[in-house]
């Protein structure tokens, strides 16, 4: 039985990370470790990933860290532990700790399919980047209330108050 690591981090500024996810897998048994970074673009930022699951075979042993290093929702996940079925081969997560083979694996892969049956169809939601707290700084020195500056920006205003608050208990 090959047992492969797979980690995949979002931030490539942050190498310790790197190196402590390696270790972990390598302390776990992997075999090999493969490691990518996250571009945001989409499908194409999982090249390793798929590369193994093209690769994985019968009896192997897929090893993550963590569960959300499969993919960015339930239904990616539910995906890769299919394609994993579909070879012969399982998988295993670090933390918590969670297998795909003996009792457990039903209820990883019932738990993957409730995730996956109540997220939105299509695409990720796109959400709108948080206004700048400089932005709302700048419309309350203006006179502008709190409501019409979440108008304004198109935030809501708990957001609006949330970083007034900051502001205000910040020194300076």
């Amino acid at each position: 039985m090959l047992r492969i690591g797979y980690v995949r981090l979002h931030d490539p500024a942050v190498d310790a990370d790197l190196t402590a996810e390696v270790v972990a897998l390598k302390a776990a048994g992997c075999d090999v470790v493969r490691a990518e970074h996250a571009t945001g673009t989409g499908g194409e930022d999982f090249a390793e990933l798929h590369a193994i699951l093209e690769f994985i075979g019968d009896g192997d042993q897929l090893v993550v860290g963590r569960l959300e290093h499969l993919g960015a929702s339930g239904r990616a996940m539910l995906d890769v532990l299919d394609r994993l079925e579909h070879r012969g081969a399982s998988l295993s997560v670090i933390e918590p700790e969670l297998s795909s083979r003996g009792p457990g694996g039903p209820a990883l892969r019932a738990a993957l399919e409730a995730v996956a049956a109540v997220e939105p169809a299509g695409l990720p939601r796109n959400r709108r980047p948080a206004a700048a707290a400089q932005d709302i700084r700048a419309l309350q020195r203006a006179g502008v209330g709190p409501v019409e500056i979440a108008r304004r920006l198109g935030v809501s205003r708990m957001t609006v108050w949330r970083k007034l608050k900051a502001y205000q208990g910040c020194p300076g």
